[in-house]
């Protein structure tokens, strides 16, 4: 077995399935609770914090909302434009202008209805003084080709030092064939401007469309930037088995579906196998599968011994998964508060804290901090 699928030390936080009745939970760091921050919402699937000290949440309904520090859950933000909301599409990811407080522009991606189905898109606008709606809002990246189906949109916003911002993409379940050509945006990161152009040091191997970063990529719901050396981390749903962690560079092929460490459901092989020349190793592999969405490098000083770990919710396997590296190595891996929700995001707030998004139906979504017990 590849020595990046051993778990060195993995310790599961809890031996039965935790609620937040519960007040304290168990990690090999110490004790922590779980406070709710704000219910109430309908499948959240991400959030960003504001200046002022509110948050913005997206619901995968399409709807937008605020959320003060008291937890109070504002009318849904006007403005936005129309999402579909099949299967796993909607609305998903959110990422503030690095200039937002003076410019206060807001970027969304979101599942896209076109006239031949639906596709991840991305738009922009701004947010008012008020948070009550979106102006000036325009799309500045749709996926091509668009594809019937609620599978596989991706999709992560991270913007770069340089100011750049990446997109996260899928394969659509059903357009895993165009994953490894180069003219559509079918399992690809994207790399473009705030505008939705193409920034001039991007990746340019021949016949690559000039917005793609990287390829060979199945469905990247989660990605961060790397707090020390700014470069960009995923994570991505194999099949059965297969969920990968990665640190892709630009111009690379990260080998779906010619190569993978799952099979398909069915139990078949996919591809050639788990190796191929000119394709990229992950970083870390999971089977058994746990569905990673939403991920963060923890920088702050709440908790001892987390600084430095990266947080990776899992939706199938039902926990965070804490991951304790040396380097761009895997060398340990905690799961908390396991079987206790759908993990869909993690993210650190300004006040150090840790943020999770579970993914539950109205009205049992919820967005949770972790701090000492």
């Amino acid at each position: 077995m590849d020595r990046r699928a051993v778990l060195i030390g993995f310790l599961s936080a809890a031996a039965v399935r935790p609620s937040l009745a519960q007040e304290e939970f168990g990690t090999q760091s110490g004790r922590v609770k779980l406070e709710t921050v704000a219910s109430g919402l309908d499948h959240p699937w991400s959030l960003a914090f504001l200046p002022d000290g509110r948050m913005l949440v997206t619901e995968r309904n399409g709807q937008l909302r605020a959320i003060t520090a008291a937890g109070e859950l504002s009318e849904p933000i006007r403005g936005l434009p129309e999402v579909s909301a099949v299967g796993q599409g909607g609305l998903l990811d959110i990422a503030l202008h690095p200039q937002f407080p003076s410019n206060r522009l807001v970027f969304l991606s979101f599942a896209e209805p076109r006239e031949t189905g639906n596709a991840t898109s991305v738009m922009r606008g701004r947010l008012s003084e008020d948070a009550t709606r979106l102006d000036e809002v325009k799309v500045i990246f749709r996926q091509q080709p668009s594809a019937s189906g609620g599978h596989h949109f991706g999709s992560r916003l991270v913007f770069d030092r340089t100011g750049a911002l990446f997109v996260t993409t899928g394969d659509r379940n059903r357009l895993r064939q165009l994953v490894q050509q180069t003219d559509n945006h079918i399992g690809k990161i994207i790399r473009i401007t705030e505008d939705g152009g193409i920034p001039p040091d991007n990746p340019k191997p021949q016949g690559w469309l000039p917005e793609i970063w990287s390829m060979g990529h199945r469905n990247l719901q989660g990605a961060t930037l790397h707090p020390d050396t700014g470069a960009l981390w995923t994570v991505e749903h194999g099949a059965r088995g297969g969920d990968e962690l990665n640190r892709p560079e630009g111009g690379k092929n990260y080998g779906w579906p010619l190569i993978s460490y799952g099979k398909e459901y069915s139990g078949a092989r996919i591809g050639q196998g788990r190796v191929m020349e000119g394709m990229e190793q992950p970083v870390h592999y999971w089977d058994p599968s746990i569905a990673p969405s939403g991920m963060v490098f923890y920088t702050g000083d709440k908790y001892p011994g987390w600084k430095g770990n990266l947080f990776v919710g899992a939706l199938v396997q039902t926990h965070l998964a804490r991951l304790l590296m040396q380097g761009d190595e895997v060398v340990e891996e905690e799961q908390l508060f396991k079987g206790m929700a759908r993990i869909r995001d993690v993210r650190q707030g300004p006040d150090g804290f840790l943020y999770l998004v579970t993914d539950e139906g109205a009205p049992d979504g919820r967005i949770l901090r972790i701090v000492p017990a």
